[in-house]
């Protein structure tokens, strides 16, 4: 397919979007079973249920955000980029987030220690990697040759498990192939039999296979957690979480609000679920597709849906040129640089967030059981 600017600008914004309102929508039910979900928050249509009818992005939104900065400011070079997105988490953990992966955190806290980005992960098969991936693999879908470096400077800045590694270039890859395809051109057994290839994990492997062998039956996303022994929620397991967004974006790949519905009502890690999915469909059909309610009942700063809008927006201009042969001393003579960003809110944010989320962690302590 022939990509104009502005269907990159689209696919591009819908990924950052689409993470968002993933994200957004499964936050309140993170870590909650399907059956304890829907009896607290109800089921299909979802809603922004964090407050008041609104919703908020967590770590997954904001760690994409943070990638697509760190794009901005690396212009090609993969060394520079993890020095850019460590920086940017060293940032982000000292404004006080209230929520943070244990080993994104302990990674963190050896970048502040004076680690490089090259040494500061921990051996972890955690999904932490994999939410950064759908912005990486849609902005470098047209030199697919530079996805596999830029995903390992990712990863290994606060994972170093190799499964950690494989399973967000999966995602990558999956939302690369999706970024330069029309919505009907997807192609769910050919796209898993590609991605198999790249995998060296045993069980992750037998994990795609069952994920390609349902989704050619036609069968449900519950279908394909009970197959999987997932029937109490996907928990933030690389091998569990991979297969199982690749699963409910494939099911429904022109459908937005049906593959990101299907992911969060699983349960179990809902909002980095959620995110991933939202990105890959984001890829896919681009912001457009999204729900408008979902975009509007998101209220947040700095990191807000306008913000995004224009970071996606600046992230298209940057790569304008990729893959038809236009020099790199060219596109860096152009740069813009990285978006600004009002950091001083960022801290009283995080704040209002931390007593919203005790708040539901309260509620969960009351029935309905």
């Amino acid at each position: 397919m022939a990509m104009t600017h502005s269907d990159r600008e689209d696919r591009l914004i819908g990924v950052l979007l689409g993470t968002a309102v993933g994200d957004a929508l499964g936050l309140p039910r993170e870590g909650l079973s399907p059956r304890r979900a829907a009896r607290l928050f109800g089921g299909s249509p979802l809603e922004h249920r964090f407050v008041l009818g609104r919703g908020m992005i967590s770590d997954d939104a904001e760690h994409a955000c943070m990638t697509a900065q760190a794009l901005l400011a690396a212009r090609g070079d993969p060394a520079r980029f993890a020095r850019s997105l460590g920086w940017r988490l060293r940032g982000w953990l000292a404004a006080l987030p209230a929520g943070v992966g244990y080993a994104t955190l302990r990674a963190i806290v050896k970048l502040w220690l004076g680690f490089s980005p090259e040494r500061s992960g921990v051996f972890s098969a955690g999904n932490g990697a994999a939410m950064r991936a759908p912005i990486l693999g849609a902005s470098l879908a047209l030199t697919p040759s530079r996805i596999e470096p830029m995903v390992r400077a990712s990863t290994r800045l606060t994972h170093t498990d190799p499964r950690a590694e494989e399973g967000a270039r999966l995602v990558a890859l999956a939302a690369a192939y999706a970024a330069v395809r029309a919505p009907g051109q997807v192609r769910p057994a050919e796209l898993l039999a590609a991605l198999r290839e790249r995998v060296s994990d045993g069980e992750l492997r037998r994990r795609l296979d069952r994920a390609a062998e349902l989704l050619g039956r036609g069968a449900s996303a519950e279908d394909y957690a009970r197959a999987i022994g997932l029937e109490r929620g996907v928990s933030g397991f690389i091998v569990d979480t991979v297969p199982a967004t690749l699963f409910c974006w494939l099911a429904h790949p022109g459908d937005f609000r049906r593959a990101v519905e299907d992911v969060i009502l699983l349960g179990g890690d809902a909002d980095s679920t959620g995110a991933i999915v939202g990105g890959l469909a984001g890829a896919t059909l681009g912001a457009r597709a999204i729900p408008e309610t979902w975009l509007n009942g998101i209220v947040d700063v700095p990191v807000s849906v306008a913000w995004m809008r224009r970071l996606g927006a600046r992230l298209a201009r940057e790569l304008d040129g990729e893959g038809d042969g236009a020099a790199a001393g060219e596109r860096s003579a152009r740069s813009e640089g990285p978006l600004p960003l009002f950091w001083p809110a960022l801290p009283v944010r995080n704040l209002v967030f931390l007593v919203l989320a005790l708040k539901h962690g309260f509620r969960r302590m009351l029935p309905p059981y």
